[in-house]
Protein backbone atom coordinates (compact mmCIF):
# COMPACT_ATOMS: atom_id res chain seq x y z
CA UNK A 1 0.00 0.00 0.00
CA UNK A 2 1.23 3.25 -1.02
CA UNK A 3 0.39 6.10 1.60
CA UNK A 4 1.76 8.91 -1.39
CA UNK A 5 0.67 10.08 -4.24
CA UNK A 6 2.86 9.70 -7.16
CA UNK A 7 4.28 13.48 -6.58
CA UNK A 8 5.17 12.71 -3.19
CA UNK A 9 2.33 14.37 -1.24
CA UNK A 10 -0.09 12.99 0.72
CA UNK A 11 -2.42 16.08 0.62
CA UNK A 12 -3.03 18.93 -1.79
CA UNK A 13 -1.74 22.01 -0.35
CA UNK A 14 -5.78 22.70 -0.19
CA UNK A 15 -6.16 20.09 1.09
CA UNK A 16 -4.00 20.81 4.01
CA UNK A 17 -5.11 24.26 4.37
CA UNK A 18 -8.49 22.87 5.24
CA UNK A 19 -7.15 20.52 8.17
CA UNK A 20 -7.59 21.65 11.54
CA UNK A 21 -3.88 23.07 13.08
CA UNK A 22 -4.29 20.13 15.50
CA UNK A 23 -4.63 17.60 12.71
CA UNK A 24 -1.54 18.79 11.56
CA UNK A 25 0.03 18.98 15.20
CA UNK A 26 -1.04 14.94 15.41
CA UNK A 27 1.05 14.59 12.28
CA UNK A 28 3.91 16.43 13.34
CA UNK A 29 4.55 14.79 16.68
CA UNK A 30 5.13 11.68 15.01
CA UNK A 31 7.49 12.74 12.20
CA UNK A 32 9.36 14.81 14.80
CA UNK A 33 9.16 11.99 17.13
CA UNK A 34 10.24 9.21 14.69
CA UNK A 35 13.16 11.59 13.34
CA UNK A 36 14.01 12.30 16.81
CA UNK A 37 14.20 8.31 17.97
CA UNK A 38 15.42 7.55 15.05
CA UNK A 39 18.78 9.42 15.37
CA UNK A 40 19.43 9.06 18.74
CA UNK A 41 18.82 5.30 18.85
CA UNK A 42 21.32 5.24 15.61
CA UNK A 43 24.15 6.43 18.11
CA UNK A 44 24.47 2.39 18.97
CA UNK A 45 23.07 0.07 21.87
CA UNK A 46 22.86 1.35 24.85
CA UNK A 47 19.85 0.73 27.73
CA UNK A 48 15.95 1.76 26.26
CA UNK A 49 15.72 3.91 29.29
CA UNK A 50 18.63 5.99 28.91
CA UNK A 51 17.58 6.45 25.16
CA UNK A 52 13.91 7.67 26.42
CA UNK A 53 15.68 9.84 28.83
CA UNK A 54 17.48 12.13 25.85
CA UNK A 55 14.72 11.47 23.19
CA UNK A 56 13.07 13.43 25.82
CA UNK A 57 15.28 16.50 25.82
CA UNK A 58 14.24 17.12 22.22
CA UNK A 59 10.20 16.27 22.34
CA UNK A 60 9.09 18.09 25.62
CA UNK A 61 7.00 21.44 24.40
CA UNK A 62 9.78 23.40 26.12
CA UNK A 63 12.45 22.07 24.15
CA UNK A 64 10.13 22.39 21.21
CA UNK A 65 9.18 26.08 22.01
CA UNK A 66 12.70 27.03 22.19
CA UNK A 67 13.88 25.20 18.97
CA UNK A 68 10.82 27.45 17.63
CA UNK A 69 10.95 30.66 19.28
CA UNK A 70 15.30 30.32 18.13
CA UNK A 71 14.34 29.11 14.40
CA UNK A 72 11.48 31.75 13.88
CA UNK A 73 13.47 34.25 11.40
CA UNK A 74 13.96 31.23 9.07
CA UNK A 75 10.40 31.28 8.55
CA UNK A 76 8.52 32.39 5.17
CA UNK A 77 5.68 33.91 5.74
CA UNK A 78 3.38 30.67 4.67
CA UNK A 79 5.21 28.90 7.38
CA UNK A 80 4.65 31.67 9.77
CA UNK A 81 0.85 31.46 9.08
CA UNK A 82 1.09 27.78 10.21
CA UNK A 83 2.95 28.65 13.07
CA UNK A 84 0.20 31.31 14.34
CA UNK A 85 -2.30 28.82 13.63
CA UNK A 86 -0.84 26.21 15.44
CA UNK A 87 0.05 28.56 18.65
CA UNK A 88 -3.55 29.81 18.65
CA UNK A 89 -5.77 26.78 18.33
CA UNK A 90 -7.67 25.89 21.35
CA UNK A 91 -7.19 22.75 22.65
CA UNK A 92 -9.07 20.70 25.15
CA UNK A 93 -6.01 19.25 26.16
CA UNK A 94 -4.15 20.79 29.49
CA UNK A 95 -0.55 20.40 29.68
CA UNK A 96 0.91 18.36 32.50
CA UNK A 97 4.62 19.24 32.46
CA UNK A 98 4.41 22.37 30.65
CA UNK A 99 3.27 26.26 31.30
CA UNK A 100 0.09 26.64 28.28
CA UNK A 101 2.89 29.52 26.65
CA UNK A 102 5.10 26.40 26.01
CA UNK A 103 2.89 24.12 25.15
CA UNK A 104 1.01 26.35 22.51
CA UNK A 105 4.59 27.00 20.93
CA UNK A 106 5.01 23.37 20.88
CA UNK A 107 1.58 22.49 19.55
CA UNK A 108 3.05 25.86 16.29
CA UNK A 109 6.42 23.65 15.77
CA UNK A 110 4.36 20.32 15.56
CA UNK A 111 1.84 21.99 12.87
CA UNK A 112 4.78 23.45 10.81
CA UNK A 113 5.97 19.99 10.75
CA UNK A 114 2.82 18.10 9.57
CA UNK A 115 2.23 20.97 7.19
CA UNK A 116 5.61 20.18 5.12
CA UNK A 117 4.84 15.99 6.05
CA UNK A 118 1.80 16.47 4.61
CA UNK A 119 2.80 18.24 1.65
CA UNK A 120 6.09 16.86 0.70
CA UNK A 121 8.23 19.41 1.44
CA UNK A 122 10.75 17.05 2.76
CA UNK A 123 13.71 18.97 2.02
CA UNK A 124 12.52 21.58 4.57
CA UNK A 125 11.43 19.17 6.72
CA UNK A 126 14.77 17.69 7.04
CA UNK A 127 16.49 20.93 7.58
CA UNK A 128 14.38 22.01 10.41
CA UNK A 129 14.75 18.54 11.86
CA UNK A 130 18.11 18.68 11.72
CA UNK A 131 18.92 22.03 13.43
CA UNK A 132 16.26 20.66 16.06
CA UNK A 133 18.67 17.53 16.85
CA UNK A 134 21.47 19.55 16.38
CA UNK A 135 20.62 22.11 18.72
CA UNK A 136 21.79 22.47 22.16
CA UNK A 137 18.44 21.62 24.39
CA UNK A 138 20.69 22.26 27.75
CA UNK A 139 22.89 25.21 26.65
CA UNK A 140 19.95 26.90 24.41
Amino acid sequence: MNLFTKDGKVFTKKDVMNLSPLIMAFIGDSVYDLFIRTNISAKGNRPINKIHRECVKYVKASSQSEILKNLYDIFDEEEKDIIRRGRNVKSATIPKHAGIEEYRQATAFEALLGYLYLLGRYDRLDEILNYALNYNINEG
